[in-house]
């Protein structure tokens, strides 16, 4: 690891703080890190919601609307596919440069890019230049995700003490169906106050837009907070310890014993294929049914809300009880459920949706909860933010990158009459990481302070 010379002050200010200081500051990064993934993911997921309702129309037009909506899926799965990249990118100079500046650079990545696309002309305009412009967007949103959940989740759990690293590394997740829920609420209620021709021509832009301002929120927020105490830890160790062999880059730290990648990926895998179900198909499922489609998004939205206690709920019980127990069980639950869900979606029924969106996420808060200190806590320090970030990552490829466009093909394959392929698909990938939950360690316990695999 490397760092330059100015990280070396805080590490000595950190090393001098009262345990209450110190409970202090690691308040404030782990809301720091809840508000940043909030703005982030406001960002990220509100794209999930225009990819499912409004991308076919405004740049998909000259194809028939089930092959607009796989098509605008498919610029939705280039997000997916490029967050793996920007965990890459952004955990190898986070675990030699340091977490904090990784986070203000992932941001600013994100707030420009989604400020870009709600000034992206469409098909009638440009042709097919607009989803091309679209992809390569989405593609700079999934670099720059994928390098702000590693850095958020690692700063809240190497700022906690052992005993607590679930709940509060937790809160990174809980950005979000905090930033679900409020780019939902912003594009519902934008889709319920404007006619449905001025909503479709330009009234979709404007949540896209104030990404900008929650950017100039997210920087300053990122700019107040100090460097992971654990990281400087070894730094400082490094430095003293000059018989030291140099150590290889993160990457090849990671990849060389691949098993931590590899499970991590796995188990994370079906807990984002059911995430998008409830913020993409889901939605336009109901909306089929008769539900109004503004109806649907305010009810996932406050639904996503309820939802963040439970995520944070359930990572406080993983503290507790471990993390595999915990998140086997949500798996479990959340496909025993799954009959029951859309048949309440096919209701028509705005309160039957709601409860049907609320006691989802409450199940998937149950996998989700735990996740981000689950998956981080896999990999030692010096390739932690890399490793945590790769196998995050990879599992929203493997688990969501390509799922909307899956789902909504095995459905269109039925003609529309039966979701049994769409259930037998998320059974299937519950399964996968099931086994990959068991295959691991359980590691609440963890010294992450001398961890080195």
């Amino acid at each position: 690891m490397s760092v330059s010379s100015t990280s070396a002050a805080p590490n000595g200010a950190i090393a001098q703080l009262t345990p209450a200081q110190k409970r202090k500051e690691s308040r404030r990064v782990i809301l720091s890190s809840y508000l940043g993934s909030s703005i982030e993911f406001y960002d990220f997921l509100l794209y999930a919601s225009a990819s499912a309702l409004i991308f076919p129309t405004v740049f998909f037009a000259n194809l028939d609307p089930l092959a607009g909506t796989i098509a605008s899926y498919g610029t939705f799965a280039a997000g997916y596919l490029a967050r793996p990249l920007g965990g890459a990118i952004f955990g190898h100079f986070g675990d030699k440069l340091g977490r904090k500046k990784m986070l203000v650079l992932s941001m600013f990545i994100m707030g420009i890019a989604s400020t870009l696309i709600g000034l992206v002309p469409g098909s009638a305009t440009i042709g097919s230049w607009g989803a091309i412009l679209l992809i390569a967007l989405r593609m700079c949103q999934g670099i720059a995700v994928g390098g702000e959940w590693g850095g958020a989740a690692l700063m809240a759990l190497e700022h906690s003490e052992k005993g607590r690293r679930g709940f509060a590394a937790s809160f990174t997740n809980a950005g979000a169906p905090t930033g679900a829920a409020l780019g939902t609420f912003i594009l519902g209620t934008t889709a319920a106050v404007l006619p449905h021709d001025d909503f479709m021509t330009w009234g979709w832009r404007i949540p896209f837009l104030l990404s900008f301002v929650l950017l100039i929120i997210g920087m300053i927020v990122r700019s107040r907070i100090s460097e992971s105490p654990i990281f400087l830890a070894a730094l400082e160790k490094e430095k003293q310890n000059t018989t030291v062999k140099k150590k290889k880059l993160p990457i090849i730290e990671v990849l060389r014993r691949p098993r931590a990648l590899i499970l991590t990926m796995l188990a994370g895998a079906s807990g984002f294929a059911l995430q998008v179900l409830l913020s993409t198909f889901s939605v336009g499922y109901a909306t089929e049914f008769g539900a109004e489609r503004s109806s649907v998004l305010y009810a996932f939205a406050l639904a996503s809300v309820i939802s963040i206690f439970f995520v944070v709920f359930f990572a406080h019980i993983s503290d507790r009880l471990g993390r595999r127990p915990v998140m086997l069980a949500g798996l479990i639950m959340f496909v025993a459920y799954l009959p029951a869900f859309f048949k309440m979606m096919e209701s028509n029924n705005w309160w039957l949706i709601f409860a049907a969106f609320t006691i989802a996420l409450a199940l998937h808060a149950i996998i989700f909860g735990p996740l981000a200190a689950f998956i981080s806590e896999q990999f030692g320090t010096g390739s932690r933010y890399t490793g945590a970030s790769m196998g995050y990552q990879f599992a929203t490829l493997l688990g969501a990158g390509f799922t909307p466009t899956i789902m909504a093909t095995l459905y269109a394959s039925t003609g529309g009459t039966s979701v049994t392929p769409v259930m037998m698909y998320l059974i299937g990938l519950a399964i996968v990481s099931g086994v990959a939950i068991m295959l691991t360690r359980e590691s609440k316990d963890f010294d992450l302070e001398t961890q080195e695999h």
